[in-house]
């Protein structure tokens, strides 16, 4: 009937138009219009069953109640405050993007955009389907629109939707400022696309926006970030103007690419220009001097920061900590550390890696214990140094507890953690556990498979380490310096000569990488376990680089297997060239002229070392029970344990004689008298250690056991004797590789 008024109303026909009686009808058709154009421009928005949907109705009113455009007093002018600053959920925006298209508000730009801002980047939501319901709907969007898009997508997680908005701009000739080619570039710094970052480079150039300083902050952050510091540095020498923000963007980049002196010249550039530096600025030039060891700089700016009342920086006091620890002062860390009124997770983590780094393993341990009770949730950081030291010390329940707090708190495995976990289990002689973590980690990098491989072949599974490289090379990854080591290692283990001499070829020949003196000892350790002494002997002269002290040290171990007492005698002499007052390698050659008949000569050689006065480094060995970390010093009586100690070895040495054992009391100390001889013997450390855990724990538990010496032969011979009638498999890590004990034989084949 209304549409039926209106076209009478304007019948050509008609000379004399009245539209005096079309008032109450017009307004009626306006309010429906409007009421129309919100049901079908919002509603479709709204989830069906939410309780606050908007109903609209199409109820006629009296003519005075209704105006063209309805106005609201409480509503504002000028929506921007409303709309970005009191908008707090999606409901509100709703209700006020209703109300402006009842008002025509819409219409406005600024409006729009400010609706558009606070849909895609204020209220909290991880859809964008809302902010682009908004965006489509603006007939010719123009750079501001655009830039709220970019910068959305780009904070969402979505940068490639930020560069095909941008490309869409460009389709349609919409000209970017400087705040879409900022917003443009953070999407490329995401995705890490240097080529499409270069050509939108190009483009900044021929718009003119090239010294705008905002574009050449994101140009060097993106360029670093790509991996391309030199551009990176480039952009910044280019720039007129520099503020701290583009400083500490160099800085992120220097830092990301581990160019550390770079970023300590660059700091005394900036302070020879007099220009001011802040918190961030100085992290990065901390984070460096711990990587360097420049303790003189770190110390300089700790001054500063205490001068300046700078202390309340939780992250600046920790990252002078961390300066500390990495330069190995420890104690001024720790005194540092203690003192700090809070503390986070990155300051526990900072202690923790700076014990771990300076291998105070058990300090670092009982930080992280602290840390539990301060109920500070660790990092994946914090895990990766405590696993660290969980191998080294053996420590197998914390590092399980860590694996099991992993997976409880459903802790990404990352290729850092994964790998850490890998190593732990490989150095605590768990390799099939090791071998379930490798299995199950989404991504793995040359680092994560080296691990593997040379965890197999320190604890005896050669011809396995060599199926994981195989496998490893059959993925296409590149093998490293390390990865050869341990594929060296593995081929020693297992005897295989001739595929070691093709490894050590391969690497040059294949993948360019120029043997270094690890793969020559490696190439020694080979040799020398089978038995070519006379050929490994060759084979280090005819290096080209300076053989070390444990290459010498290698072949005299394989001479003392192989029982050649004339390269024997030829390789201390090069030692005590090297390493004059190591006390191991007299006591090698001693017990080669012990096991051939020369006792004479092994005397002499003794009391060479006590006229040199050469000590021999005391052994300790450390074990884990229920948490909580032992230590054993040879022939110690200040243990908290001592008499119980004493009593079970000396238990343990009559048991193991009766089944054949026989003291060799050539490893004794030097200064023992004779009648001491076989006490001192029966009182190394990892004898208390395995005495220890046979008293303390349940029968048939495993024992395993770290030491910070090699297995000397009377330990060695024991404790197969000992895992044969205590019916226990004795895992022991020495300073060179891993002994399976079990039913009387060792995984190393007596060779170590």
């Amino acid at each position: 009937m209304l549409f039926i008024q209106v076209e009478n109303a304007l019948n050509l026909k008609t000379r004399t138009i009245d539209l005096s009686f079309l008032l109450l009808p017009l307004n009626r058709f306006l309010y429906q219009v409007e009421s129309f154009l919100v049901n079908i421009y919002l509603i479709p928005h709204l989830s069906e069953n939410s309780p606050h949907k908007m109903v609209f109705t199409l109820h006629y009113f009296p003519a005075k109640t209704i105006t063209a455009i309805t106005t609201n007093t409480q509503f504002p002018e000028n929506p921007k405050a409303l709309i970005l600053k009191k908008c707090k959920t999606v409901r509100d925006l709703k209700q006020i993007h209703a109300h402006l298209i009842k008002t025509r508000l819409l219409f406005n730009p600024t409006t729009t955009e400010n609706l558009l801002e606070s849909a895609a980047i204020i209220i909290p939501t991880t859809s964008m389907d809302y902010a682009l319901s908004i965006f489509r709907k603006i007939e010719e969007p123009d750079p501001s629109a655009y830039n709220i898009m970019i910068r959305a997508f780009t904070l969402k997680q979505s940068p490639q939707e930020a560069m095909n908005l941008f490309k869409n701009m460009y389709e349609i000739s919409v000209q970017p400022d400087h705040f879409t080619f900022s917003g443009t570039i953070k999407a490329c710094s995401r995705l890490r696309a240097l080529k499409e970052g270069e050509e939108i480079h190009a483009q900044i150039l021929k718009s003119g926006f090239e010294f705008n300083e905002l574009v050449c902050n994101t140009l060097i952050h993106m360029y670093a970030n790509c991996g391309n510091i030199k551009s990176a540095r480039k952009v910044f020498d280019g720039m007129s103007r520099r503020d701290v923000f583009t400083w500490n963007s160099m800085f992120s980049g220097y830092a990301k690419s581990e160019y550390w002196m770079e970023i300590l010249n660059l700091f005394n550039e900036m302070r020879e220009l007099g220009v001011g530096f802040d918190e961030v600025t100085l992290i990065s030039v901390l984070t460096a001097c711990g990587r360097l060891g420049n303790i003189e700089l770190g110390e300089w700016i700790w001054e500063y920061v205490e001068s300046n009342r700078l202390k309340g920086s939780v992250n600046l006091v920790t990252s002078v900590v961390d300066m500390y620890a990495k330069c190995g002062y420890v104690v001024k860390a720790r005194r540092l550390f203690d003192q700090m009124d809070h503390r986070d997770v990155v300051a526990w983590s900072a202690m923790i890696s700076g014990y771990s780094q300076a291998r105070q393993c058990k300090e670092a341990l009982e930080v992280f214990h602290d840390m539990q009770n301060a109920n500070v949730e660790p990092n994946e950081v914090t895990m990766v140094s405590v696993l660290s030291c969980c191998a080294v010390l053996g420590a197998v329940e914390t590092g399980k507890w860590v694996h099991l707090y992993v997976k409880k708190k459903k802790m990404e495995l990352t290729v850092t953690l994964g790998t850490a976990l890998i190593d732990f289990y490989a150095k605590s002689g768990l390799i099939d556990d090791a071998i379930e973590v490798f299995k199950q980690m989404p991504l793995k990098n040359v680092f994560t498979w080296t691990v593997l491989i040379q965890g197999l072949a320190y604890n005896g599974k050669g011809k396995r380490a060599l199926e994981f490289y195989r496998l490893m090379r059959k993925k296409n990854i590149e093998p490293n310096e390390v990865t050869f080591i341990a594929v060296l290692s593995a081929c020693s283990h297992v005897g295989m000569v001739d595929e070691g001499r093709e490894f050590f070829v391969s690497m040059s020949r294949d993948f360019g990488i120029e043997p270094r003196r690890d793969h020559y000892g490696c190439m020694v350790d080979i040799l020398g376990r089978a038995g070519l002494i006379e050929e490994a002997c060759q084979f280090i002269k005819n290096m080209p680089i300076q053989p070390n002290a444990v290459i010498w040290r290698t072949l005299l171990a394989a001479c003392r297997v192989h029982k050649n007492v004339e390269v024997a005698e030829q390789s201390l002499k090069n030692l005590v060239l090297l390493e004059p007052l190591h006390s191991g390698d007299y006591t090698l050659l001693s017990n080669i002229y012990a096991s051939v008949g020369r006792s004479e000569d092994a005397l002499k050689v003794r009391n060479e070392m006590r006229e040199k006065g050469i000590k021999k480094i005391p052994g300790c060995s450390l074990i884990e029970l229920d948490g909580e970390i032992y230590e054993f010093f040879a022939e110690e009586n200040l243990h908290s344990h001592s008499k119980l100690i004493y009593k079970a070895t000396e238990n343990m040495i009559k048991r193991i004689k009766s089944a054949g054992y026989i003291p060799n009391t050539a490893d004794a100390r030097l200064d023992a008298e004779e009648d001491d001889r076989e006490a001192s013997v029966a009182h190394h450390s990892e004898k208390l250690a395995i005495a220890f855990c046979l008293i303390k724990t349940s029968a048939g538990t495993t024992i395993r056991i770290s030491k910070n010496l090699r297995v000397c032969a009377d330990c060695h011979n024991a404790t197969k004797i000992i895992s044969k009638v205590y019916n226990r498999e004795i895992i022991v890590r020495d300073r060179n590789r891993f002994h399976h004990f079990k039913e009387g034989f060792c995984s190393c084949n007596d060779y170590w």
